[in-house]
C-alpha cells in the first residue's frame, strides 16, 4: 500500500487591494468590495501564491506552486482542471491557510508523448475553523519538451455554424472576450504568474511551439463565473473545468452559459468555434 504523501501547509491573507485589483481586470467596480465582505467565489486563485526566489524559477518560468512536483524527465507544466466545493465564504481581510496533498502521479502515453497527471487537493481555512471553507483538487500535467518552432502567427480561424459539443438551444447569456497583452499580465501580475507562456512570446513560440502567447485557463474561468452570477442570481456551490485546448492572446472567445436543471454549463469556444473550455457550476 502506497504511503500517503506530506501535508503541505500555507498561510496567507485575503487582501482587499488584491481582491480589487481583481475586480477591476473583471470589470466590476472595485469600491464595491469592503473589508470585512465575502471574496466572491472562485476568486480565492489569487491566495497562497508563494514568492519564489528569482534563481529557483523553474526554466519555463513557473515559481513555487506550495507543493514540490516529482522530477519525472517532463519539464513542460500546464494545468489540466479543477473541481471546487465552496462549503462557506472567505471573508476580506480574513486570515486563511491551506493544507495542500499532492496524488502519486500517473504517467501516460498520448499522441503528443510520453505525460504525466498529478493531481493535488487544497483545503482552505479562515481564522481558526476546523472546517474548510473551500475543498478544491487541481490536476497537473507534466509533458515532455517541445523541439524547436519557427515564430508561425496564428490567423483568426473561420466562424462555425455552432459550438461543437455545445446544447442545441441557444445559451441563456454570452459575451465575447478578448484577452489581450495587457489583461495577460494584470492576471500574471495578480496571481504572481510567472510562466513564461503568458508574456514571453520568444519563448513561447520557438520553445513551447505555440503560435501566440496563451491565454492562462483561469481569466475564462474568471468572466464565466460572473456569467454565471448575472444569470443565476447566486453564487456557485461548486465548480468543475476543464481545460481542453489552448487559448491564444489576442483571439476572440465566445463565453456562453447553459441552464441545465439545477446546474449550468459553462463554455468558453475560439474564434472557429472549438470549444477550449468547459465547466459546470451548481
Amino acid at each position: 500500500m502506497q504511503s500517503p504523501s506530506p501535508v503541505e501547509h500555507a498561510d496567507d491573507v485575503c487582501s482587499l487591494p488584491l481582491a480589487r485589483r481583481l475586480a477591476a481586470m473583471l470589470e466590476r467596480d472595485p469600491a464595491t468590495l469592503r473589508e470585512g465582505s465575502a471574496l466572491p467565489r472562485g476568486w480565492h486563485v489569487m491566495l497562497f501564491n508563494a514568492p519564489t526566489r528569482q534563481s529557483q524559477l523553474r526554466a519555463d518560468g513557473a515559481g513555487y506552486l506550495g507543493f514540490v512536483l516529482p522530477d519525472l524527465g517532463l519539464p513542460r507544466l500546464m494545468m489540466g482542471g479543477r473541481q471546487i466545493q465552496f462549503v462557506s465564504d472567505i471573508a476580506l481581510g480574513a486570515h486563511v491557510r491551506r493544507e495542500s496533498r499532492q496524488s502519486a502521479p500517473q504517467i501516460k502515453q498520448g499522441r503528443s508523448g510520453r505525460f504525466a497527471l498529478v493531481q493535488i487537493e487544497h483545503r482552505i481555512f479562515t481564522g481558526q475553523s476546523d472546517q474548510p471553507a473551500v475543498i478544491e483538487c487541481v490536476d497537473y500535467v507534466l509533458r515532455e519538451e517541445a523541439p524547436a518552432q519557427p515564430v508561425v502567427a496564428v490567423a483568426p480561424a473561420a466562424p462555425a455554424a455552432a459550438p461543437q459539443g455545445a446544447p442545441e438551444v441557444g445559451p441563456a447569456a454570452s459575451r465575447t472576450l478578448v484577452p489581450d497583452e495587457r489583461m495577460l499580465f494584470r492576471y500574471s501580475a495578480i496571481t504572481d504568474n510567472p510562466h513564461r507562456i503568458h508574456y514571453d512570446l520568444a519563448y513561447a513560440t520557438r520553445v513551447e511551439g505555440y503560435p501566440a502567447l496563451v491565454v492562462n485557463g483561469s481569466i475564462p474561468t474568471m468572466f464565466l463565473l460572473e456569467l454565471f452570477r448575472s444569470v443565476a442570481q447566486r453564487e456557485p456551490a461548486s465548480l468543475t473545468c476543464r481545460n481542453l485546448a489552448p487559448m491564444y492572446c489576442g483571439h476572440a472567445l465566445a463565453l456562453q452559459a447553459w441552464a441545465d436543471r439545477d446546474a449550468w454549463r459553462l463554455l468558453a469556444r475560439d474564434d472557429g468555434g472549438q470549444i477550449t473550455f468547459e465547466a459546470r457550476a451548481q
